[in-house]
This record gives C-alpha cells, structure tokens and sequence, in this order.
C-alpha cells in the first residue's frame, strides 16, 4: 500500500512542473473565455455587415420560379400537371382565374402539393410563375 501511494505522490509530483506552463493567467482566460455573444435587436454589433432593409430581398421572376420549381412536373405534364405550352390544358384552368389558380398553387390541388416543389416562394412569386405559365399557353 505505501509503495502505491509513494508511486502516486511521484506521478503527481512530476506532472506538475509539466502543467505549470498551461495554467498562467492569459491562458485560463482564453479557456474559460465565452465562444460567442448575444445581441439583441437594436444593439449595435462590431463588424457586422449591415443588415439588409426588410422587403430588399430579390423577388424571383415567374420564368425563374418556373425554371426551378415548376417545370419538374409542368413541363413533363408529370402527376397530371398542365404542361408548359399546352393552350388546350391550360385553357379551362385559366378561365377560372388567378385567384383561384393562385389559391390552388398556394395551398395545393389535387396531385399538386401547397406551393408546389418551391416551399419558399412568396405568393407574388407563385402569382409571377402562373402568370409565366399561363402567358405562354396561348
């Protein structure tokens, strides 16, 4: 049992010194230092870009709404969809309106899911995209 806390004490007393180098000051504060700060809204934040004005994000145009979201089905005719240049199809479904096409685009009709393959479009940019549609299906 001596020869056990002797060979103990021994370790201890040897990895101190090897320690010692770690644990000045400046180190214990970048350590311990917090990782990140929180703001609160009208807070001033050092070197922070400037916040973009709320309304300034880019509108996508119907053609591109179209090109990224829509044609996946609209352009195939997939599940039923109207396809892109189809005036017989599109006809019937223009006759109804845009709010009514615009309400089936936004909360889904039929095959088609709300808001079809572009969960993050705006109903302007659902409206430009219908409008794209329908412009070209004459």
């Amino acid at each position: 049992m001596n020869r056990l806390f002797i060979l103990m004490f021994a370790t201890a007393l040897l990895a101190v010194p090897a320690m010692a180098h770690h644990m000045d000051p400046e180190t214990i504060a970048k350590r311990i230092a917090p990782v990140g700060k929180v703001y609160r809204e009208g807070d001033e934040i050092p070197n922070a870009a400037p916040a973009a004005a709320a309304g300034t994000a880019s509108v996508r145009s119907g053609e591109q709404v179209y090109q990224t979201a829509c044609a996946a089905c609209h352009g195939t005719g997939a599940a039923g969809a109207p396809k892109f240049g189809d005036a017989a199809a599109w006809a019937p479904r223009a006759e109804k309106g845009m709010d009514t096409l615009l309400n089936h685009a936004v909360n889904g009709f039929n095959a088609m899911p709300p808001k079809g393959l572009c969960a993050d479009c705006s109903d302007d940019e659902l409206k430009a995209a219908i409008e794209y549609m329908v412009g070209h299906s004459k």
